[in-house]
């Protein structure tokens, strides 16, 4: 019985690893690139699907672009993975879930906004992501 959750353990190990290699290697948030390849490609129907109805959304009553935002909240870790894409951020993230205690620290989040511009036939024509209070961020990690 221990022989089978130690192999289950190594398992869920290289699982994890496997996992943070793999997003590290994308090179930021997933929506980002999600986003990005998916300019003059994705529908609001795909998007709606994919995210959930977003937090407001702005249609012309007379046509032109519609306007989606949608606020997510991200920490450090995958805020510096947008800078540091590599393994190196990858091993650190193995190394944080696998040391997680019930004395760890809980990471700071923060609020970012995507917004997400609609041509009139519905499909994704440009994108951006802010913070929801500019310079929150600069300012907690200087203290």
């Amino acid at each position: 019985m221990i022989h089978g959750i130690s192999a289950c353990r190594s398992t869920l190990c290289g699982l994890v690893i496997a996992l943070a290699v793999t997003l590290a290697a994308c090179g930021g948030p997933w929506r980002d690139i999600y986003f990005k390849q998916g300019v003059d490609r994705l529908t609001q129907d795909e998007v709606r699907e994919k995210l959930g109805p977003p937090h407001t959304a702005k249609t012309p009553a007379l046509g032109g672009d519609s306007i989606w935002t949608y606020r997510v909240p991200m920490g450090d870790k995958e805020l510096e993975s947008i800078a540091s894409p590599g393994l190196g951020s990858a091993t650190e993230s193995v190394g944080a879930l696998l040391s997680k205690g019930a004395d760890a620290p809980k990471p700071t989040l923060y609020c970012y906004r995507y917004i997400l511009t609609f041509n009139e036939q519905k499909v994704l024509k440009s994108w951006k992501r802010e913070e929801c209070v500019p310079g929150t961020r600069e300012t907690l990690m200087a203290r």
